[in-house]
């Protein structure tokens, strides 16, 4: 991005091969709208060419990165979570005592469940759950882009979790 900043446009194409997916992967969680998702990719990949001198280098790339989507999701209001009702077998993992569903059509309606939960956390749960969960960001790095400490993210992420297992709980009942 150093590069970019001082003049060498073509190295955004290389930030762009190397982070979209990931990028994209982190909105589609916070929208779950394909589409909408893959516009604020390219809106985001934009601002950062914009606002490349507000880069100062000072931390790593990736957690700038994430504060101009988080703005972008404020921005655009696009915080508010859809129900859809696919695209939740990868988190399964967060699923209470249902790793080796064999019966497919438990585990589909187990998935969809799921999503109906997640939708119901707050924007910030989800947030936390988008970035340590699927982003597969350490605490540390959530707490540089949150501008938060450490422990705060351990707190709220396991809090998260806690809140996600009760109201999957309540809907398996």
């Amino acid at each position: 991005m150093m590069k970019v900043k001082a003049g060498d446009l073509d190295g955004m194409g290389l930030l762009f091969a190397r982070y979209h997916r990931q990028l994209y992967g982190f909105l589609f969680h916070m929208t779950y709208q394909r589409e909408a998702s893959e516009d604020m990719v390219q809106q985001v990949f934009y601002r950062m060419l914009k606002y490349r001198n507000s880069f100062t280098g000072n931390g790593e790339f990736i957690h700038w990165m994430y504060s101009i989507a988080r703005n972008l999701l404020k921005d655009q209001g696009k915080r508010k979570m859809l129900i859809v009702s696919n695209t939740v077998d990868e988190m399964a993992d967060l699923l209470p005592g249902h790793t080796n569903i064999e019966d497919e059509l438990h585990r589909k309606q187990a998935a969809q469940n799921l999503h109906k939960a997640i939708g119901k956390l707050s924007d910030d749960q989800r947030e936390l759950l988008s970035l340590s969960r699927f982003q597969e960001l350490k605490y540390q790095e959530i707490a540089q882009i949150l501008n938060i400490s450490e422990g705060a993210v351990k707190v709220r992420v396991h809090r998260a979790v806690c809140q996600l297992k009760e109201i999957y709980t309540k809907m398996e009942c």
